[in-house]
């Protein structure tokens, strides 16, 4: 993420890209989320990194039929045209039952180039 004070903005204004994923990633459509992605994107979660499509499909595959939880988009950042913070609030199966994810965004072409999700 870029130095300089991010903006809090409307999550609708999110760009189409991210707002794209999000709503395939939260019904669980991984095709869908996986074609708002570059090739060569890279997604960090968990302190685990995957580079490329492939690597990629197979952490939204797991990620998808890991947990049972419900997810609200809560609050967006915008720190410039490329990089934004979408934040979920999740309540669910998983160890501990409820966070807040940051999902940090870097977008290059209109496509998602960097994906780091942390609490």
């Amino acid at each position: 993420m870029p130095t300089g004070q991010p903006q809090h903005i409307a999550p609708e204004t999110l760009p189409e890209v991210v707002t794209r994923y999000l709503d395939a990633h939260r019904v669980r459509d991984t095709p869908g989320a996986l074609a708002a992605f570059h090739p060569d994107a890279t997604v960090t979660d968990d302190g685990r990194t995957y580079r490329g499509a492939a690597a990629i499909e197979s952490w939204l595959t797991r990620a998808a039929g890991e947990y049972t939880y419900t997810s609200e988009l809560t609050a967006a950042l915008k720190a410039d045209q490329d990089h934004y913070v979408a934040t979920h609030h999740l309540e669910g199966d998983f160890p501990g039952g409820v966070v807040d994810l940051h999902y940090r965004f870097a977008l290059r072409d209109g496509r998602i180039e960097t994906l780091v999700i942390d609490s």
